[in-house]
């Protein structure tokens, strides 16, 4: 991979990396009888079916990302009969509830989950540097300084 302009850049390896990860999983998922099932599911049905119902707003700030792509991926959730949604206290706040299909498919979603921690694990043995730390660290340091801070001190414009 060295020399490629291709794929030089972090952003094209990390999209690689997460490609070979999520097509395994949902493979995986697939080989269960859950072809439906999507990799970005787990966070939510993970929090969901240990916490309880989640507010959208929560489950953003517990899984990390923006509230939009948590809106759009529990919509699509809800189209393919995994969620409900049902008002909360406010009424602009919707709150995440699984529903009883899902809860049917958590037998055989744990066992996934249990072996794809043991395989992440089982890689992080085999690297120099566990990644999962790694990764862990890098999204630390850049909620310290950004990334977009840090190219920004890198550019420059003629």
């Amino acid at each position: 991979m060295a020399d490629n302009p291709t794929t030089d850049f972090l952003g094209t390896r990390l999209r690689h990396l997460l490609e070979h990860t999520d097509g395994a999983v949902a493979h995986i998922y697939a080989d269960l009888g859950l072809p439906d099932f999507r990799p970005r599911y787990t966070p939510i049905v993970r929090l969901v079916d240990t916490q309880g119902p989640q507010s959208i707003r929560d489950l953003a700030t517990t899984i990390g990302i923006t509230h939009s792509a948590i809106s759009q991926t529990v919509n699509q959730m809800r189209r393919d009969g995994l969620v409900e949604l049902r008002p909360g206290t406010d009424a602009r706040q919707r709150i995440v509830h699984l529903t009883d299909h899902t809860r049917t498919l958590l037998p055989a979603l744990h066992a996934e989950w249990d072996a794809t921690n043991a395989a992440a694990r089982e890689l992080d043995a085999e690297l120099p540097y566990p990644l999962s730390e790694l990764v862990r660290r890098a999204i630390e340091a850049m909620g310290e300084r950004s990334m977009h801070d840090r190219i920004r001190a890198h550019l420059h414009t003629p």
